[in-house]
Formats: C-alpha cells, structure tokens, sequence
C-alpha cells in the first residue's frame, strides 16, 4: 500500500530571507517570471502553506495580468502600470517571489504624489478564458472618447468639466501647461455672458491641467 500524501498546514505569515520580508495573506508580490527578459508576474496571496516541518512553502496565488498578457493585447488607455485581477489560480514555490508590491485601486493610485517601481493599480477583473473584463464600460474623455490613462497629460474645460488631451486640441503639452483658462469649443459655441462669469472667477491651475505623468521614485 503506497504513502499517503503528507499533510501540510496553513501558515499565517511567512518571511521570505532572500529579500528579508514577511508575507501574509492578502499581500501583493512580485514573482520570478518563466523567462528573464521578461517582467516579473504580479500576484496576489491567497494562501500560504508548509509541510508538517515548516519546509517546503508554498503559496497560493491570484494571478494579475498585465495588459499585453491580455487577450486584446495593450491599448492606448491602459496605463504603464496598469495590471487586472484575473480569475486565474495557482500554486507556487514561495522562493519565486522576489519583492513585495502594492496594486492600488485606481483612484488611489492616481492620488499618489510619485510612483514607485513597486506600484500599480486595477480597475478591471478579467476573465483569463473569454478575455472579457468587469466592468465592461468606464468613464471616457476627450474627443477620441477614450478611458482615462493616468499617465497622459489632459487639461480640464471650465465650462463642461470634460478632460482633453492636448494632441486633440491641437495643442502640444507645453502650451497646456501655461494656459490659465481653458474652454473646449462646444462651450466657446455656448452664451458668451456664461464664459464671462466662469473667467471672472479664480481657478488654480493644477485642477485643470492634471500631470497625469507623475514622477517615478
């Protein structure tokens, strides 16, 4: 009569010598990719295991994709540290972890004051199988009516409120930055008596031109 496989237990933390981190449930890590010339796999824990000695750790994970791993490949709205939560699973050894990261939400992460290498964000879950996200729809801006990608540079109409990017007003980013007003050309078209009022009031600057290009520790 063969062996039965070994019993293992659940770990609550785990701490990782190669990079002097502890791990838990929950976190965000950083993992060995298959090849190296390719960027390290982002993943979430779900679960941490050993064998009955402590040895042998294993890691359950929640794969996030990056958009060129996606079906539909890198569009022009996704951001440069973009990733999805996939509904992909899997069973790693925990020494292919090699740093701990942070997947903000997208409004989070588009507060932050700079970027760092260890920092990304999600707005979508995918759906490794049929290539479908959730949600399937967003907000869109600008003329092209494309979804907002936190690294472009847009300026805010004060009379819509809408966002543009300065290649679709035929501007470039540095005109962008030294404008003090902005009104798109629908609300040009509109009561000149309402431009009036909204250039009479004082509006800073940085709520209308928004650096969407932040700087990168």
């Amino acid at each position: 009569m063969g062996k039965g496989k070994a019993p293992r237990r659940t770990l609550d933390s785990y701490t990782l010598r190669n990079i002097n981190k502890t791990i838990k449930a929950g976190d965000c890590v950083l993992m060995r990719p298959a090849e190296r010339s390719k960027p390290q796999y982002v993943a979430r824990i779900e679960r941490i295991e050993a064998d009955a000695r402590g040895g042998n750790v294993k890691v359950h994970v929640r794969w996030y994709y990056r958009p060129e791993e996606s079906i539909g490949g890198r569009r022009q709205f996704h951001g440069s540290k973009e990733v999805f939560l996939s509904d992909h699973y899997d069973v790693q050894s925990a020494d292919t972890i090699e740093a701990k990261c942070t997947v903000h939400s997208f409004k989070s992460y588009t507060k932050l004051d700079a970027v760092g290498n260890d920092d990304f964000f999600c707005r979508f879950e995918y759906n490794s199988a049929t290539g479908a996200f959730n949600p399937d729809r967003v907000a869109v801006y600008c003329k092209c009516e494309m979804p907002y990608n936190p690294d472009d540079l847009m300026v805010q109409c004060e009379g819509c409120s809408d966002w543009f990017h300065p290649a679709c007003i035929e501007m470039t980013a540095e005109e962008v930055k030294l404008l003090d007003h902005y009104f798109c050309e629908t609300c040009l078209s509109e009561d000149p008596k309402k431009l009036q009022n909204s250039l009479a009031s004082s509006v800073d600057l940085d709520t209308k031109v928004d650096a969407k290009k932040r700087r990168r520790r």
